[in-house]
């Protein structure tokens, strides 16, 4: 423990859940919304500055930084440390959710890299938040997180083949409905 900040490593732990959590929550609702608003199943929501579109991930940006000003500055513990876990997920979730267009700049919004990235951050936050500590690992564990990273191998494989096989299939018509929904 440190003794300016005591924070023992299962509070650590439980805020990388909460932040799993509301990241993995942010990302499904912003891809379900921004499908509904392209297929005009919902009125458009997006906010548009002297006809430019301001995507999501700006708000992600925004939020990230009052979250992380506010961890540094405040350094809060407690129920406020559990709500800046839940924002930073939030944050996470509308950055990256579009990170294939802040890698790719003014690409389509159904880029496979903003899931691959989500995909890496949540395993990160899964990591942090439910790996065991290196002081108790043990042989059995070893043994444990060796199959487990085997089965995460291949899972990552299968998913990568068949986010392929459904690009081939459904991207063209995802890009046109991105296109038909700009104003």
């Amino acid at each position: 423990m440190n003794p300016e900040h005591p924070i023992r490593r299962e509070t650590a732990h439980k805020l990388a859940r909460y932040a799993l959590f509301s990241f993995l929550v942010t990302f499904i609702l912003a891809r379900v919304f921004v499908f509904l608003i392209m297929s005009k199943e919902m009125p458009n929501l997006y906010f548009f500055m002297h006809g430019t579109h301001v995507h999501h991930l700006n708000y992600g940006i925004f939020l990230m930084a009052a979250v992380c000003g506010y961890s540094v500055f405040r350094r809060p513990v407690g129920r406020p440390a559990e709500i800046t876990a839940l924002m930073y997920g939030v944050a996470m979730g509308l950055t990256f959710d579009e990170f294939g267009m802040w890698l790719h700049l003014g690409g389509s919004y159904w880029q496979r890299a903003s899931v691959d990235a989500v995909i890496v951050v949540a395993a990160l936050f899964g990591l942090v938040g439910f790996a065991r500590s290196l002081k108790k690992f043990e042989k059995r564990h070893f043994w444990a997180s060796l199959i487990l990273l085997a089965a995460l191998v291949g899972f990552g494989i299968v998913l990568y083949s068949a986010g392929n096989h459904l690009g081939e299939v459904y991207g063209q018509d995802l890009h046109t409905l991105e296109m038909d929904s700009s104003p």
